[in-house]
């Protein structure tokens, strides 16, 4: 009876690695254009106006969607379409290198978000399924941040790479450089289509049940989640607004800036691992599958904090607070998507995390325009004030979501498809 097990547990591990190579490549394709899409656009004659209206619309489509994205995999099953299709439109990052079409290159970018909308709810679900009584669904999603940081950071290489062999960063440099982003398209989609083959062939995940997708609701522990997941977020402080106070009142050179972003981004990769192996190993020192969520308290202390840290005029609390926001951002990206795999069963999983990305994303951008609205009118106490409250009705659905976790648990026996 040992040896199916030991079998078992080859497959997923190679697959959750494969899924994180995915992630990486993905992320050097959209974070390497990412970093070079407002310089292009200005290039072009696009104003900052017209470049914010289209990356905002961007993102608000890209999270909106993927309510309905998780939805429809779950209604019809075929997580699988969903993803390959979802990554299949990430060609389209390369095709801005062919064209000087504003219309073009603005649906080219929406498509981009489009993408990312529809392949991240199947995806979530499947990684989730797949970790399961195998590796962990903390480390799993650990994994998927770490090594999305490290695409994010070989992404932008890629631009830098060509800007100095070409010696200069004109239209036609830049439009190089996003042709060159379909080398990894390419090795993207066959290591997508290898890690279908492998969870197929080891059936790593349960046949979708249709009738119980009809049957069941999500419960309202799911709610509480949510709302615990929208205030938490609403009180962040998004990195452009620090960008835009360490440039604004001079406090740091603009190398410096993006420098303190990278170590940032360094300690997100980091704290996504550690997060993630603690998130697992509290679940199984306690016996149930909501064991980790204890985890999901530091979100709104630490968050509580940034503000006062990173908008201050010292340096020193600057730099100590985005050490902080580089562990918020790592636990949001690992514990945060997790805890949706506990809460949910596999045929409602791509449901629930549409709507947290969903919820997610308007908290973020609300958060980050309101906060950007009160940093113009110099309103310091209201982004104080403002962040303090959300946070501690942040931490009240903390409290009541332990309290019935403490009630509703599962032990960490049960299969990943029950309800908790």
């Amino acid at each position: 009876m040992q040896k199916p097990s030991t079998r078992r547990l080859a497959p997923a591990i190679l697959v959750i690695i494969i899924f994180g190579i995915i992630s990486m490549l993905g992320d050097v394709i959209y974070e390497g254009a990412r970093s070079a899409n407002g310089q292009y656009l200005n290039l072009l004659g696009f104003s900052a106006a017209s470049v914010g209206l289209v990356f905002g619309l961007g993102e608000f489509l890209g999270y909106a969607l993927r309510l309905v994205a998780g939805l429809l995999s779950d209604k019809t099953g075929r997580h699988w379409l969903f993803i390959f299709l979802g990554y299949s439109m990430l060609i389209v990052v390369a095709m801005l290198g062919i064209t000087n079409s504003w219309p073009f290159i603005v649906t080219l970018i929406l498509l981009e978000r489009l993408g990312k909308a529809l392949r991240n709810p199947a995806k979530d679900t499947l990684v989730s399924q797949v970790a399961e009584g195998q590796v962990g669904v903390g480390f799993a999603f650990g994994l998927q941040e770490a090594l999305d940081q490290i695409g994010a950071f070989l992404g932008p290489l890629i631009f830098t790479l060509v800007f100095l062999v070409t010696g200069k960063q004109a239209i036609q440099d830049y439009q190089l450089a996003y042709r060159w982003l379909v080398v990894p398209f390419v090795l993207l989609m066959a290591f997508l289509y290898f890690a279908m083959r492998k969870v197929k062939s080891e059936n790593l995940i349960p046949k979708p049940k249709t009738r119980a997708f009809e049957a069941e609701k999500l419960k309202p522990i799911f709610w509480i989640y949510t709302a615990f997941t929208f205030f938490s977020t609403l009180g962040f402080v998004n990195f452009s607004l620090i960008g835009y106070h360490l440039k604004d009142n001079a406090l740091l050179p603009d190398g410096q800036i993006t420098l303190l972003y990278a170590v940032a981004m360094a300690v997100d990769a980091l704290a996504a691992l550690v997060v993630g192996r603690w998130y697992d190993r509290l679940k199984q020192k306690r016996g149930t599958r909501m064991g980790g969520l204890a985890v999901l308290a530091g979100i709104p202390l630490l968050t509580l904090l940034l503000p006062f840290l990173t908008l201050s005029h010292s340096v020193p609390l600057i730099v100590t607070g985005m050490l902080l926001f580089g562990i918020v951002i790592g636990t949001h990206e690992t514990i945060m998507r997790s805890a949706i795999a506990d809460l949910t069963p596999f045929h409602k999983r791509g449901t629930g995390y549409g709507v947290f990305n969903s919820v997610y994303g308007l908290a973020f951008l609300a958060g980050a325009a309101l906060m950007g609205k009160f940093y113009d009118l110099s309103w310091m106490g209201a982004i104080y004030g403002v962040s303090v409250a959300v946070e501690a009705l942040a931490i009240v659905f903390y409290l009541r979501l332990r309290a019935m976790s403490r009630l509703q648990s599962p032990p960490m026996g049960e299969p990943g498809n029950s309800q908790p």
